[in-house]
């Protein structure tokens, strides 16, 4: 069992912004030369993929979760005796 969800989006969004600090760390070495600018359509590519796959992620669970709840909501409900009314 796993201790939480897997969120494809967070990994997505951290990738992107460990390599746009591995580029900018290679320019501070001295290994080679990154562009200032490379930043922004980097960061705004790795922040829209993020976005998409937690949609897409969003979707899949939610879809998930509805299946399963119809498959336990064929039994009789807990108290048809209205006990449990609204006041």
């Amino acid at each position: 069992m796993l201790r939480h969800e897997f969120r494809p989006g967070r990994l997505i969004a951290g990738l992107t912004a460990l390599g746009i600090a591995a580029a900018f760390a290679g320019d501070a070495a001295g290994e080679w030369d990154t562009p200032w600018f490379v930043v922004v359509p980097v960061l705004t590519g790795g922040l829209v993929l993020a976005g998409t796959a937690t949609w897409i992620a969003y979707g899949m669970r939610r879809r998930r979760a509805l299946r399963a709840a119809s498959r336990e909501s064929t039994e009789a409900p807990a108290s048809t005796s209205g006990s449990q009314a609204i006041r």
